[in-house]
């Protein structure tokens, strides 16, 4: 008898598509391997099995300029999934279980 494992259920943002979001978007794609990226009229969804994780270094490497993690709040139009983490570093999203 095999067993599989359930996939991971996703998580993921809806982000406002602009100049400057970009770098967010690229981060998360940078440092989410199994992201993956959708781009509709105005906006871009970016979704991940499990758990989506934006770390502020990343961003900061590619805008060119420091980053706050609050400034993310801007950027995105709805989550799916817990916010699990936020602080200076990085924002976590997961479900609970």
């Amino acid at each position: 008898m095999t067993t599989t494992t359930p996939a991971a259920r996703p998580v993921g943002v809806d982000i406002q598509e602009s100049e400057s979001n970009r770098a967010v978007i690229e981060a998360i794609e940078a440092d989410n391997p199994e992201a993956t990226v959708r781009h509709m009229p105005g906006m871009v969804r970016v979704q991940v099995p499990g758990k989506l994780v934006i770390n502020r270094e990343s961003v900061e490497e590619r805008l060119g300029r420091e980053w706050e993690t609050h400034e993310f709040q801007l950027a995105i139009i709805s989550y799916f999934g817990h916010i699990k983490e936020w602080d200076d570093d990085e924002i976590v999203i997961a479900w609970d279980h």
